[in-house]
């Protein structure tokens, strides 16, 4: 079934418009934010985050980097707080350049209070030099995002002392301030939160074991303040050590920040900052095919927390949405398309919805009824829609990526669906 809605193209102009897979949209829906990469891998390169109106496509600069060359510090993948007005992205290590480029390691979660412009407030702290910091980490965070009442943030993270290749998960949590002692080659910088990991990693699995080779690509379970948990995509062995993916969640006592007081996190030259053992964890999912890893996309939860949906091949090879409840670990499949979903997805505000991309359009599906909507047309390859869809805040509106021609080339632009208009 179809039904087409009205579609805007909110920018123009010959540069990218780069959308994160969430959070996009101004507690007020007023705006949308983004940066300035034309593709998915130019951090690096990119200088710029800034907001387009929904209603006039103005768009405000919100932060250009400071010296920014080819090789970093870059910028990149900013949300929205759900509850105030400010965003928050990835930022390379200020002392980027040919000789120590953007990496993974290197770089960190900065805000900008769309009321003060250019003025960055370094969220994480990092200490790459012993004997290191409690409460800050050694390495870099990206794919930052907000608990639903804008408190804590999680983000996946790789160490730049020890193991940089182990990928894991960790959290921000505010009250206390994180102060660093500089160092000569400006790797170091004080931080507003503090931060830790959450899961543990190991270079590899035993198999058929529960251990995780790599955790990525989380989400916040619910909105519930009095019971933060996470659950996290983690790579496990399974009896005839082949690798795959599964669902895990980490349940973190809110309190946390209290039972720390006395705990040393800052790990060792040859080891990662360790995990509080106050934090849980146990594995949700124990599918056939694994999670699928292709398109990338981040686990997402329903309002309530009853549903984290994820993408995983169906019987005939096709990648569907699918839903794991956190409390018996059940899976539901949500669609079943004749084709595969082609990126990451969002649940609507009041978590009755699933918007995303198929097919090189825009879809809905009611995970209730399995009711399912193509709500854009279907377009060729190269001008489909991209990356993630993103649902405003009153659920009136969707907006994602296309790329369009101009004159000096091809753009990545931010366009929107108005739900309430045809």
């Amino acid at each position: 079934m179809a039904t087409m809605y009205k579609e805007i193209q909110l920018t123009q102009g010959a540069a990218g418009h780069c959308l994160n897979s969430t959070q996009c949209f101004s507690p007020d829906d007023h705006w949308i934010v983004f940066d300035s990469r034309n593709e998915d891998t130019q951090i690096g390169s990119t200088g710029t985050i800034a907001m387009v109106h929904t209603g006039t496509g103005e768009i405000r600069t919100l932060y250009r980097v400071p010296g920014q060359t080819a090789y970093g510090p870059g910028v990149g993948a900013a949300t929205f707080s759900p509850v105030a007005d400010r965003v928050l992205f990835i930022h390379g290590i200020s002392n980027a350049g040919k000789d120590n480029p953007y990496s993974v390691t290197r770089r960190t979660g900065v805000a900008i209070d769309i009321a003060h412009p250019q003025k960055p407030v370094f969220l994480d702290a990092r200490d790459v030099v012993a004997p290191y910091t409690n409460g800050a980490l050694r390495g870099g965070t990206h794919a930052h995002t907000w608990t639903a009442d804008g408190e804590w943030i999680s983000f996946t993270y790789n160490d730049a002392v020890a193991e940089p290749g182990l990928r894991t998960v960790g959290i921000m949590v505010p009250g206390r301030q994180v102060i660093v002692s500089p160092d000569e080659k400006g790797e170091n910088h004080d931080g507003e939160m503090f931060a830790m990991l959450v899961v543990p990693v190991v270079a590899r699995a035993a198999p058929g074991s529960n251990e995780v080779e790599k955790a990525f690509d989380e989400t916040w379970i619910g909105s519930s303040k009095n019971r933060r948990a996470i659950a996290y995509q983690g790579n496990v062995r399974d009896e005839n050590g082949h690798l795959k993916t599964e669902i895990f969640i980490a349940g973190i006592p809110s309190d946390l920040l209290e039972l720390l007081t006395q705990m040393d996190l800052r790990g060792t030259s040859t080891s990662l900052p360790v995990v509080p053992d106050m934090i849980t964890h146990r594995r949700l999912s124990f599918t056939e095919k694994g999670v699928s890893a292709t398109p990338r996309h981040w686990l997402r939860s329903n309002a309530d927390g009853s549903q984290i949906a994820f993408l995983m091949e169906d019987n005939k090879g096709h990648i569907q949405l699918f839903g794991v409840s956190p409390v018996d670990g059940k899976v539901t499949q949500f669609t079943s398309h004749g084709f595969s979903i082609q990126g990451p997805f969002n649940f609507s505000p009041d978590g009755k919805m699933l918007a995303y991309t198929a097919d090189n359009s825009v879809f809905i599906t009611d995970v209730v009824s399995g009711k399912t909507e193509r709500i854009t047309a279907k377009t060729e390859d190269d001008g489909r829609p991209v990356g993630s869809v993103n649902w405003s805040n009153n659920g009136k509106m969707l907006c994602y990526n296309r790329y369009t021609d101009a004159a000096d080339g091809r753009f990545l632009q931010v366009f929107l669906l108005r739900l309430d208009q045809h």
